[in-house]
């Protein structure tokens, strides 16, 4: 598995475990993504029967940034695009017996024309992100058709847990309004409170992630909830689920927004129709859960 340590790695590696698999995480560094040789040597040592690719190069539209575009383009496309590379190649070449998955991100449709959108919808980004995550889907479906590699992509729309990086607003929400709830802190400001958002629960996109390489072959889908829900609507549940009222700690200061951010909706049908899955929380149900485990994460 690359990318075990984030969010989707966690969640996924106790799933898996839990399945009786033995799962072999690849940390940071450990070896060198773009390089095919070590990669290759990796493949045939390990002998895996699934790969899972969720490593991401990113940054939350409120952090500022401070690498140049150049540097983004370069750091983006060598994690999403020629890492992918390196184990495609390894896969087709000496183990194509192997499943891999590639979590790829909403952001590939960048301002769609269509609501909701679904896996025949046109990718168009407009962040660097989804420019590279598009890449490494292109990628997926090159080996896939050229080469006949199991290589399915899965096209992940926003998903949350208390596992999540503070600098995602989810989080972000959470773990402050928790700290007023506590007398630490007496506001909360955030940017856009009008923005909507496809939000769904970590562990049921996890879910979708083992389901797509059940299958007897590989393919696209969306994962999302095919609903959208404000930034203001989340933290008002938020603070509900810590009895306080949202309106007197909550403020919008628009400059604290660095990129604007598309409304992205997706549907989820093919993924539901072909192998069953469905969200096991609504969207209030999965606030205050994330609400209530947050008080056991650090």
């Amino acid at each position: 598995m690359v990318g075990h340590k984030g969010q989707d790695g966690r969640i996924l590696s106790s799933a898996l475990r839990a399945r009786g698999c033995h799962v072999r995480g690849l940390a940071r560094g450990e070896v060198d993504l773009t390089s095919g040789k070590q990669i290759s040597d990796l493949i045939r040592e390990e002998k895996p029967d699934q790969i899972y690719y969720l490593a991401a190069f990113h940054h939350a539209s409120e952090e500022e940034i401070t690498l140049s575009d150049a540097e983004v383009f370069n750091r983006s496309f060598a994690v999403h695009l020629q890492g992918a590379i390196s184990f495609l190649e390894a896969i087709r070449a000496f183990s194509p017996s192997i499943r891999f998955f590639y979590a790829a991100s909403s952001h590939v449709f960048g301002n769609p024309p269509e609501s909701p959108q679904t896996e025949s919808t046109a990718m168009n980004p407009q962040n660097i992100y989804g420019i590279s995550k598009a890449a490494g889907i292109q990628a997926c479906r090159y080996y896939r058709k050229t080469h006949g590699v199991f290589a399915a992509c899965g096209i992940l729309y926003n998903h949350e847990s208390p596992w999540r990086a503070e600098k995602f607003v989810s989080r972000k929400i959470v773990r402050a309004a928790i700290r007023i709830a506590s007398g630490e802190r007496s506001l909360l400001t955030l940017g856009n409170l009008s923005a909507e958002i496809d939000w769904g629960y970590a562990p049921d996109f996890v879910d979708a992630m083992m389901r797509t390489l059940d299958l007897d072959a590989a393919e696209d889908f969306v994962v999302a909830t095919g609903e959208s829900h404000t930034v203001r609507e989340f933290a008002e549940l938020v603070f509900r689920a810590l009895n306080l009222d949202a309106a007197q700690f909550l403020r919008e200061n628009l400059n604290l927004i660095k990129k604007a951010g598309a409304r992205l909706v997706g549907d989820s049908t093919q993924l539901r129709k072909k192998t069953g899955w469905a969200p096991s929380l609504s969207f209030s149900e999965m606030v205050r859960k994330l609400v209530e485990d947050s008080h056991h994460v650090a």
